[in-house]
């Protein structure tokens, strides 16, 4: 018999091996799905795994690693800031969907005109769409000590209502023949959000989540503001006597993971996607938590893990379109890897002890 007993310090060996183990235990689990789904599962973890980087189409493929790590890892920082102070923005995906609105209302608005300061005011506006939506749920905690848990997930599907509403409606291209959504910001170079370096898949998105990276590393590790955040999430009570003020944390951590969805969800619609739409959101905003938590809530590691994540995405495209494996499966997959994160981050805390049993 076996009981789990709490160490008297968190494995430091776990903490650092429990993202590996999980990406093996969900490759070992994923494999079993696909072999249930009548799949060679050593052919679908190639596939999903292997052919993006190294396959015979991987020239395609590798420039669009960034193309989807990049909104991954802008929203996933954002919410790493709250996370590790305990604060629960499980609505990013609401935000990624309001960015993307206001900066393409934006956008929209001087349309046609020709202008350079066009695309730095989407960005604003992209950032100040998200911050608001974000900070109805970091208000009312203030305010009211309402669950953000709550009111940031219920804002989403709000959030999605209004999308659908300015597909069909506000933003609705007037020469789109009675089709929902909005102009294509692709044929509208002011708006345009065009790689940088042809054919890397290098954006001004990614730019600004490689960014964002280095200044999440800063500020935990040598501002003020980031001893809060990480004291505050690993000591309350010690915050509490620290003159750590609750109020301007919760602003600040809900405000910036609004923002930097927002970022994510105006540089998506301007770029990649290219336009609102009824089915703009992909849900990358829900995605980013399994990243942020893949990557230890630490920046560098939630770089590599928003690749990762990426080329989950990728592979898993692929694997739709040559092994015929259903849409499913591949979320399926891509939960697994939150659910034995979690599982296996038991360990970091915990150990397994053998229980001798007394027979009767």
């Amino acid at each position: 018999m076996f009981k789990l007993e709490k160490r008297p310090q968190p494995s430091k060996a776990f903490a650092y091996l429990t993202p590996i183990l999980a990406i093996i235990a969900t490759m070992i689990a994923g494999g079993l799905l696909f072999m249930a789904l009548g799949k060679n599962p050593f052919e679908a973890i190639r596939t999903i795994f292997w052919d993006p980087l190294f396959g015979e189409f991987a020239f395609y493929y590798r420039p669009q690693l960034l193309v989807k790590g990049g909104p991954l890892i802008l929203i996933a920082i954002g919410l790493s800031l709250g996370f590790r102070a305990g604060i629960w923005n499980i609505g990013a995906e609401g935000q990624y969907i309001v960015g993307a609105i206001c900066g393409a209302g934006v956008g929209l608005a001087f349309y046609p005109m020709e202008a350079w300061y066009i695309f730095p005011l989407m960005i604003t506006a992209g950032a100040f769409g998200g911050w608001a939506w974000a900070m109805i749920p970091a208000l009312l905690k203030v305010k009211f000590q309402t669950n953000e848990i709550l009111v940031s997930l219920m804002l989403v599907y709000v959030a999605e209502q209004l999308l659908a509403s300015m597909s069909l409606g506000l933003l609705k291209n007037p020469d789109g023949h009675g089709f929902p959504g909005s102009r294509n910001l692709k044929d509208y170079p002011s708006a345009f959000n065009d790689e940088i370096i042809t054919g890397s898949g290098m954006h001004w998105g990614v730019l600004t989540a490689f960014i964002a990276v280095i200044f999440a590393y800063i500020l935990l590790n040598r501002h003020m503001l980031g001893f809060s955040i990480r004291l505050t999430g690993e000591a309350p009570r010690a915050a509490k006597f620290s003159s750590v003020n609750p109020t301007r944390l919760i602003l600040f951590c809900l405000g910036m993971s609004g923002a930097l969805a927002g970022l994510a969800g105006m540089f998506e619609v301007s770029g990649p996607a290219g336009q609102i739409s009824i089915d703009f959101n992909t849900g990358y905003g829900f995605t980013a938590i399994i990243v942020a938590f893949l990557g230890r809530l630490h920046p560098v590691g939630i770089l590599f893990a928003g690749l990762l994540m990426a080329l989950t995405y990728i592979g898993g495209e692929i694997a739709q379109a040559n092994l015929g494996l259903p849409a499913a499966a591949i979320q399926l997959f891509q939960g697994m890897l939150l659910f034995f994160l979690l599982a296996v981050d038991l360990l970091t805390n915990y150990s397994i002890k053998r229980v001798k049993t007394e027979a009767v």
